[in-house]
């Protein structure tokens, strides 16, 4: 592995954790100011306890799936009502998914919240126990103070205004909005220009690997140029450098086709970043110190970054010895199990490898559905503290779904 090759898993690595970042950054403020919706009517109607956790389970990250897990924990929800936010979310891997391939991953979630859906209606016109693993008595409402997505939503409500933030401007403050500044530069000056090194994670081609196609591609432009550059006064009169030019043009011209994406990608970087300096601008302090900078920079940031940059480069390596695509579609039973399998995991970040194949093309819809369907990102650590049994129940009932959808589909 060369430097150039560093360089552009490191590339495509600063990319994309900027646009995850910007979405949790905006996602935070909206829910820190909606949180506390849930009322005594949740509690008296399964129907809209399952209406409410799907809306919960598909917001990106773990916050909605925390509130569902504490709230069955509280009982105030129902079993039928958690499994349909446990179905429907993605985790982190949701703003990877809505960041890199928009379209598709609109179409994945309307199809996850169908089965999720489908799965609480079902349980709960057949379930005699709707409180899986609890105990008789109203158990305390958790507080998971250490974990990596939990908040205060009882932030100070001082009055404060534009002019006062700017006056008296903290430190954290002032380094987000130059932050925000920062990324807004190098958008508008096309320094991150959502180039092909992003467009091949976005699905838009199907090359074996993603480094691999893009040193492919750079190599194959360079000698491009410079043979045309030698050879421009002599064109006309070779037919088969005319042939090589021909190729090359089409080649160049296949590659451009996907300028639309890179140009989305830049509105989408300019949006977000613009949203985000107004928040940075006139959000209360205890906001920005306790969520934006504590929670989303802190915690989110490296992790994001360390895993995005650790799958692509773990991707790289694995295709210098193995054919992921025969892999796939020699033995797709196999992946569909190894993908299951890593379902599993109560965490954020493994099931990246899965999203990032699918993004580049090697991974047929199915295989990655069954994943999305089984893992529900850390959201449900709470549930695994407080309760093994629903847990273990919750999983099993999903990778019984991820088989049949994986199958399927």
């Amino acid at each position: 592995m060369n430097l150039q090759t560093l360089y552009i898993i490191l590339q495509q690595t600063l990319i994309i954790t900027t646009l995850v970042i910007g979405m949790m950054m905006v996602i935070e403020f909206v829910n820190v100011r909606t949180g506390g919706i849930w009322s005594k009517k949740l509690q008296k109607s399964p129907w809209i306890q399952i209406l409410f956790a799907i809306i919960m389970g598909i917001i990106p990250g773990c916050l909605g799936t925390y509130t569902v897990v504490s709230l069955y924990v509280h009982r105030v929800v129902n079993f039928p009502a958690l499994m349909a936010a446990l179905i429907s979310t993605t985790g982190d891997e949701s703003f990877f998914m809505f960041s890199l391939f928009p379209e598709k991953a609109l179409y994945i979630n309307l199809i996850i919240i169908g089965i999720s859906i489908a799965v609480a209606v079902a349980l709960q016109l057949t379930m005699k126990n709707k409180f899986i693993g609890l105990k008789n008595k109203e158990m305390s409402f958790p507080i998971h103070e250490n974990e990596s997505c939990s908040h205060d939503h009882h932030h100070h409500h001082k009055h404060h205004s534009v002019k006062s933030n700017i006056k008296n401007i903290s430190f954290v403050r002032a380094l987000l909005i130059t932050l925000s500044l920062g990324v807004l530069i190098l958008v508008l000056s096309g320094v991150i220009d959502g180039s092909h090194h992003l467009n091949l994670l976005m699905g838009g081609q199907t090359e074996e690997s993603v480094v691999h196609s893009l040193e492919s591609q750079q190599d194959y432009e360079t000698t491009r140029l410079q043979v045309c550059e030698e050879e421009h006064h002599h064109c006309n009169h070779d037919h088969e450098f005319n042939s090589q030019c021909s190729e090359a043009d089409v080649h160049h011209h296949h590659h451009h086709d996907h300028g639309g994406e890179a140009d989305w990608i830049r509105i989408i970087l300019i949006v977000l970043f613009v949203a985000i300096l107004i928040i940075n601008i006139v959000a209360e302090e205890h906001f920005l110190e306790e969520h934006m900078w504590q929670h989303v920079i802190k915690v989110h940031l490296p992790k994001i970054f360390l895993w995005t940059f650790g799958v692509i480069l773990c991707l790289t390596i694995l295709n210098n010895f193995v054919n992921i695509q025969n892999l796939i579609d020699s033995k797709p039973f196999i992946v569909l199990l190894i993908a299951i399998l890593i379902g599993l995991i109560p965490q954020s970040g493994p099931h990246l490898i899965f999203l990032i194949l699918f993004a580049n093309g090697d991974l047929p819809l199915g295989i990655f559905l069954a994943n999305c369907i089984v893992q529900d990102g850390h959201g449900a650590l709470p549930l695994l503290a407080e309760s093994r049994k629903a847990f273990l129940v919750s999983k099993a009932i999903k990778v019984g779904i991820a088989v049949l959808v994986g199958v399927i589909i």
